[in-house]
């Protein structure tokens, strides 16, 4: 860590390179971050999962405000809240006992009527807050329109375990052509726990699994499930902040590592959500104060998420990536670090380059030079982002660069570097006289850089 400490300056106080307030000018770069994600996610369906621990917060208002920023960004929204404690405190209100087999609610018609108050009264508070139009809030100005009623077609849970489970009910068809319908006219569709059968019975299900079917149903671009409490990805060690769907199962499973019964719910529902082909899920601390919106428009966000594809891709370098290899590689070239090449020279080796990409943004980048004659290719350009180094991402390339190697017939890989040969050392690479190397490289050795040669057998 740094522990050098930069004087400390009022907030309105001007920027040394701009003249510009720091405060104001970390909007602006906020700003500038955010739009690729603005532009990337205007007119994309969201399913959020709130959960009604969520209601009980002092910062639900900021978290429904957030929500209905992301309407005014053009957002397409479907809300689906849980009511879990406001349903036990009814309960308890009203002196009605319930039972619950194997984790199960048991809903006799008593527990009905506290289900319907308590779900009822937290949709008028959402959609209460969601009216909000005061100069004063964050919804100055905005004129956000719900809509709700019977969109999720239920059916019993029935007779499990020699005990009838009432209004208990299981998800059975969304009603997707309507909800689509209120999406095109720029409403934030709500959807809570309850579900209809088609002759008229009201059951109370389980909102993991309405959200879980909503996002499935309407091939959901991101799928959003908050959570009380630090990150996932935080509260476990060495968690990834992005995990496909194998690794989710195999924490959901992690004995080491037991999960309370509300965050395996949670988890399986993203899980679920993904394996059914929606994109992404995203798990978001509600306690956390805009982790909302750093999750959805910052390159690096502030959950943990589940991605069914690849949020790092790893692949060849196109002519179009020509100016993020060369942000890569320009500073460590002034540094001395790698070996000064001009635009031109990359340009005409783009092909060669591996970039590893993340939303847009080149994070790092290699080349793999091929001497076929003597079956051995160069490893050069090795570079990674700052704001990425520490994160393996140089090891990741060099995994892709030997399988490539690999394809194309060479049997090893050599390394010229002047700073970092213990690194190389540490992957396999072993020193080298001058005269391992391919003749033609051997001529354009650089005497006066001196670089150690490493090589490797693949």
């Amino acid at each position: 860590m740094n522990t050098r400490t930069a004087p400390l300056r009022s907030a309105d106080a001007p920027s040394e390179d701009t003249g510009v307030p720091a405060q104001q000018a970390a909007l602006v770069a906020s700003l500038r971050a955010s739009a690729p994600y603005v532009h990337a996610h205007r007119g994309r369906t969201f399913v959020i999962n709130i959960p009604g621990e969520a209601a009980a917060s002092p910062a639900f208002a900021d978290l429904v405000y957030d929500i209905a920023l992301l309407a005014s960004l053009g957002v397409r929204l479907v809300i689906v809240f849980g009511a879990r404690p406001q349903i036990d405190a009814a309960l308890t209100e009203a002196g009605v006992a319930t039972q619950f087999v194997d984790g199960v609610r048991v809903t006799d018609s008593a527990a009905l009527a506290c289900v319907k108050r308590a779900v009822g009264s937290l949709q008028m508070d959402i959609e209460a807050l969601l009216s909000t139009s005061l100069a004063s809030t964050p919804m100055g100005g905005a004129r956000v329109v719900t809509a709700s009623g019977n969109l999720v077609t239920a059916r019993p849970v029935g007779i499990t375990g020699g005990v009838d489970h009432g209004h208990t009910g299981e998800v059975r068809r969304i009603d997707v052509a309507s909800i689509n319908a209120h999406l095109e006219r720029g409403a934030i569709v709500l959807l809570s726990c309850i579900g209809y059968s088609p002759s008229g019975e009201i059951f109370n299900l389980y909102a993991e699994e309405v959200a879980t079917a909503t996002a499935t149903a309407l091939s959901a671009d991101k799928f959003v499930v908050l959570h009380s409490g630090a990150a996932l990805h935080e509260r476990f060690a060495d968690t990834p902040a992005e995990l496909d769907p194998q690794a989710a199962r195999q924490l959901l499973a992690a004995p080491d590592a037991p999960l309370e019964a509300a965050d395996r719910a949670r988890l399986q529902a993203a899980i679920g959500a993904c394996q059914a082909g929606v994109a992404r899920a995203h798990l978001v601390s509600f306690d956390s104060d805009g982790a909302l919106l750093r999750e959805l428009y910052s390159r690096d966000g502030a959950g943990t998420m589940i991605a069914a594809d690849t949020y790092d891709i790893t692949r060849t370098a196109t002519p179009e990536d020509l100016g993020g290899v060369l942000a890569l590689i320009e500073p460590l070239a002034t540094a001395g670090i790698l070996v000064g090449r001009s635009r031109e020279q990359i340009e005409l080796d783009i092909g060669h380059y591996l970039v590893m990409e993340r939303d847009g943004l080149i994070t790092a980048c290699c080349a793999l030079m091929p001497y076929v004659e003597e079956a051995v290719g160069e490893l050069a350009c090795v570079a990674v982002h700052p704001d990425y180094r520490g994160q393996d991402r140089a090891a990741q390339l060099l995994v892709e660069v030997e399988r490539r190697a690999k394809r194309a017939g060479l049997a090893r890989i050599f390394v010229l570097t002047t700073k970092t040969p213990h690194w190389f050392v540490e992957h396999g690479f072993v020193a080298a006289d001058l005269e391992a190397l391919p003749l033609a490289r051997r001529a354009l050795y650089n005497y006066q850089r001196n670089s150690a040669v490493l090589i490797k057998n693949l």
